[in-house]
């Protein structure tokens, strides 16, 4: 069987140099050679100057996007197959329908899952090794030989073989003296070899002829004894009026093997999705048990999750301390799906420990810093707004970092002050050079205060219309404050449309007492 290429020149074409770099370690570790590209019309002069064997194809890019880069890449070399595979936040059905029509051979939605992707660099690996293997013999066929590759075979009616082309000892071992003359049969594996002089006799008799014109497949015989798969076409001539028969012979034993290698691969994909999906149901109840505390049904608070994919990077907590203080967290860890969900899983478990001793929130903050810091890989952070409500006093502190601003209502639903991010997402620098002092403020009678991730104002209906922080607020001044949560909730799902959000969304409304 042919080896797969062992080393590929890779050309992987991302907007976000963060994705790009990921990408270029990944593909350098598997011994890979790499070419970068940041956006569609940059990658088709890398492509037209490097030749890749495969290319890694972000879809939404400036100047050209990914559909169209992979057009023009596969009209560029059409001659020769060089796969692109999609890589993309996009996994909508229409995506990858649109994805496959714009010439992509296979689509992988992110965060990219790196153990899915080697299995395909290695099917594609092998399909390549195959490609190479079929035009290197070509063109030492071409080299050696102008000859018809197939094998050609004329035999009389009574199936003696009358000449053979220089083909036919390639296929079938025979020098052609040990052929001609010879019954044709002696090419055929059972139940052909048994069964031909009769097909031929009911024909000399007035039967139709049933097999000519056709293509079919069949077995035939080395000869050292071994059978391959062949295809056969066979047409009709007369001379000297009698009738002769030419059959046009071809060995599929590779195509065969490809075909084979291919149902593998599937068989193995098939295996490993079965797999992670197990693994993933387990993993979802676990996240349940640990998201959905108990703190999460206080009356004062009101709240929603909307995953992108089966798990969701966002995460919402909440507490009361023996003291009485609420603390309320909102957190968006990096990505979205199990890696970010894992993620998140120590802010929530810090998060409960501290406030339910009654902590500083600045202390509750430069913990989680230092624990995520700490044990996070690189790239890896978690931005957040975290919060804690004093209802004797009428007062609290707020600490944003990377989430987008919180917001404090008034009864009638007006601004009365805005929180914005003034810190850096958890885990990125130690805290020695992180600001984690909280903003104190104070509420009037029926305030309320809006918190929510990145998702949720950058969620985008049909029309490429992103929700934005304006909806979320004429949503929130339209309606009595113990509505408001129900209007915005109602408000996302008539900009969705039905339509799944690209990105983790949360959102929580708070009652200020």
């Amino acid at each position: 069987m042919t080896q797969p290429i062992q080393k590929m020149k890779v050309l992987a074409v991302d907007d976000n140099r963060t994705n790009l770099h990921i990408l270029q370690v990944f593909l350098k570790k598997l011994g890979h050679d790499v070419i970068l590209a940041e956006n569609g019309e940059e990658a088709l002069r890398r492509f037209e100057a490097e030749s890749p064997d495969l290319v890694l194809l972000d879809i939404m890019m400036p100047i050209m996007d990914g559909f169209e880069a992979a057009r023009r890449i596969k009209a560029i070399r059409a001659e020769r197959w060089t796969p692109v595979i999609f890589l993309s936040a996009l996994n909508r059905d229409e995506n990858l329908v649109e994805g496959l029509d714009a010439g992509a051979d296979d689509y992988l939605t992110k965060p990219i899952n790196f153990v899915v992707l080697e299995a395909k660099l290695r099917s594609v690996q092998r399909s390549l090794g195959l490609q190479q293997a079929a035009i290197d013999s070509l063109r030492r066929v071409k080299a050696i030989s102008d000859n018809v590759l197939d094998a050609i075979i004329t035999i009389d009616q009574f199936g003696t073989i009358q000449t053979v082309n220089p083909s036919t000892e390639r296929i079938f071992g025979y020098p052609p003296h040990e052929m001609l003359g010879k019954n044709v049969n002696m090419l055929m594996g059972e139940p052909y070899h048994s069964q031909h002089d009769n097909y031929l006799q009911r024909y000399r008799d007035g039967g139709a002829p049933r097999i000519i014109g056709q293509e079919r497949e069949l077995e035939a015989r080395h000869k050292d004894g071994h059978q391959f798969p062949i295809t056969l076409g066979i047409t009709q001539i007369a001379l000297d009026n009698q009738p002769m028969f030419i059959g046009v012979v071809r060995d599929i034993t590779r195509q065969k093997e490809t075909e084979r290698t291919l149902r593998e691969n599937a068989e193995e994909l098939r295996s490993y999705y079965d797999r992670t999906q197990s693994e993933q149901q387990l993993a979802m109840h676990l996240m349940e048990k640990q998201l959905h505390r108990p703190g999460l049904s206080d009356p004062r608070l009101r709240y929603k999750v909307l995953p992108a994919e089966n798990f969701s990077g966002d995460i919402v907590a909440a507490a009361r301390s023996p003291e009485g203080r609420f603390y309320i967290l909102l957190a968006d860890a990096t990505g979205h799906g199990l890696t970010a969900a894992i993620s998140a899983l120590p802010v929530m478990a810090i998060f409960y420990r501290l406030a339910r001793t009654n902590h500083a929130l600045k202390d509750l903050i430069l913990e989680l810093n230092q624990q995520l810091k700490e044990s996070m890989p690189l790239g890896r952070f978690v931005a957040a707004t975290v919060l804690c409500l004093d209802e004797v006093s009428l007062s609290g502190e707020i600490w944003v970092g990377g989430t987008p601003q919180a917001y404090l209502l008034e009864t009638d639903g007006s601004v009365a002050a805005t929180f914005p991010s003034t810190g850096l997402p958890l885990g990125i620098i130690p805290n020695e050079g992180f600001d984690g002092t909280p903003t104190a403020f104070t509420w009037h009678k029926g305030a309320q205060l809006i918190l929510h991730s990145d998702g949720l104002s950058e969620a985008t209906n049909p029309q490429g219309e992103q929700f934005g922080v304006d909806t979320l607020l004429r949503a929130a001044a339209s309606v009595p404050a113990g509505a408001r949560f129900a209007c915005i909730d109602q408000a996302l799902e008539t900009h969705l449309a039905g339509m799944q959000a690209a990105d983790d969304v949360s959102l929580m409304v708070i009652d200020c007492p």
